[in-house]
């Protein structure tokens, strides 16, 4: 939920109970934010645990509160865990051990936390970091759909679905993602995924209605193109995919480096004062961008013929930022993702705010649909890249969604209650 002020509390909650009423859900007395909610229990499977990693700015915040300093905290409880990788560095024995969670040599034992069943009411797969080979694209190839695989078979075993969460995109090739979305439809998995910065804290707020009319978006993205290009792509998507008639999905995806990616801009296709906007909200080195090394362009259609482009400078922008021309208005609308590192990356306080409302809810807070796109976008543009930047067609991207109104930290209020 974009906005030029922050809200009032009895704003949001208005705001809530509306988008409550369209998704199905009460929201009679979701003003009793403060009572308190009975713990569900999650599984977490992990490739890796460390300081800093998104396995401990997520699970540690079910062990130690919000901010990670022993205070509030979500409504969940850590049943167990299975780890793939412990090295020097682990943080999942001694957490483990202070805390009192098993942690299990297989997926199967950790969703069943070593029993005959399913007693778990959800799993939060991260199956990020770690040692992992890379493909010819630089791909990551983190085990995402293995874990997936490996959770929903002993959800077959057992005859129990609960809600996933899946870190960050699906993959990380097309491939997987499509067959672990296929999946969760089969099987009728409330599934999740996706990346913090959606839900993030902005700067500036900008008002961006659903409905509206978007006339060009420019994203900018930094660090490499497969760890941060589905980011800087899933927060340009959560702001488009409020215009009007979304969403529907991507027709191309072209991948350009090079003088060819500034071609775009010096014959108008896209426009220079939207990307100049886009990345005047980032910091960035001085100097000229068209010198910057590695620069590459992610530029694509979408089917109602808004063009995306999202240009990742690594080296040279230090932050994620958009920047929107709404029809009707003059000025072009820039905001950018405020990655705050205290206390302990907040931002990944409010995804799991949105995890808990999924565990609690038994409903995805917001569309996986949104992530599939993305992953998509971004592995069709790096097969573009190492295709000589070709133009590929991608009627597998015909994505169809409805967007959600949620909002963005510092809303809604991490005390407030999950199961409305």
């Amino acid at each position: 939920m974009t906005r030029t002020a922050k809200p009032t509390r009895r704003a949001w909650l208005a705001g809530a109970a509306a988008t409550a009423t369209c998704s199905g859900l009460s929201w009679q007395t979701v003003a009793a934010a403060a009572q308190p909610v009975k713990p569900k229990s999650v599984a977490a499977v992990l490739t890796a645990y460390e300081h800093g990693l998104h396995a401990d700015v997520l699970i540690g915040k079910i062990l130690e509160g919000w901010k990670q300093d022993g205070g509030p905290g979500p409504a969940l409880k850590l049943a167990s865990m299975y780890v793939e990788q412990f090295t020097d560095r682990d943080m999942a024995r001694p957490m483990a051990e202070k805390y009192g969670v098993p942690i299990f040599s297989t997926i199967e034992q950790a969703v069943t936390v070593g029993s005959d069943h399913i007693p778990v009411d959800g799993v939060i797969s991260i199956g990020e970091h770690g040692t992992y080979p890379s493909n010819s694209k630089a791909q990551h190839l983190y085990p995402r759909r293995r874990f997936f695989e490996e959770i929903t078979d002993t959800f077959s075993k057992y005859d129990k679905v609960v809600p996933i969460f899946n870190d960050k995109h699906l993959g990380p090739v097309w491939s997987d993602a499509k067959w672990m979305y296929d999946r969760a439809k089969q099987m009728n998995v409330p599934f999740m995924a996706g990346s913090s910065m959606t839900v993030g804290y902005r700067e500036p707020e900008i008002e961006v209605p659903i409905g509206c009319d978007i006339e060009a978006a420019v994203g900018i993205g930094y660090s490499g193109l497969d760890i941060y290009g589905s980011h800087a792509l899933e927060f340009f998507q959560c702001h488009v995919e409020r215009r009007k008639s979304a969403e529907r999905g991507v027709k191309w995806v072209q991948c350009l480096q090079g003088e060819a990616m500034w071609k775009v801009l010096d014959d108008g296709i896209i426009r220079q004062n939207v990307f100049d906007t886009a990345l005047a909200q980032v910091s960035h080195e001085a100097g000229d961008v068209r010198r910057t090394k590695d620069s590459t362009l992610f530029l694509f259609q979408y089917a109602d013929g808004l063009l995306g482009a999202v240009f990742m400078l690594p080296g040279f922008a230090r932050g994620t930022s958009i920047a929107l021309k709404l029809k009707g208005q003059n000025q072009v609308l820039g905001t950018r993702f405020d990655e705050r590192t205290e206390p302990r990356h907040p931002h990944f306080a409010w995804l799991l705010k949105g995890i808990e409302r999924m565990v609690h809810t038994g409903r995805a807070t917001y569309p996986v649909e949104r992530t599939l796109l993305t992953s998509g976008i971004l592995d069709t543009a790096l097969t573009s890249r190492v295709q000589h930047q070709q133009k590929l067609m991608t009627p597998e991207l015909a994505i169809r969604y409805q967007p959600v109104d949620y909002p963005h930290a510092p809303d809604p209020e991490l005390n407030s209650r999950p199961d409305r």
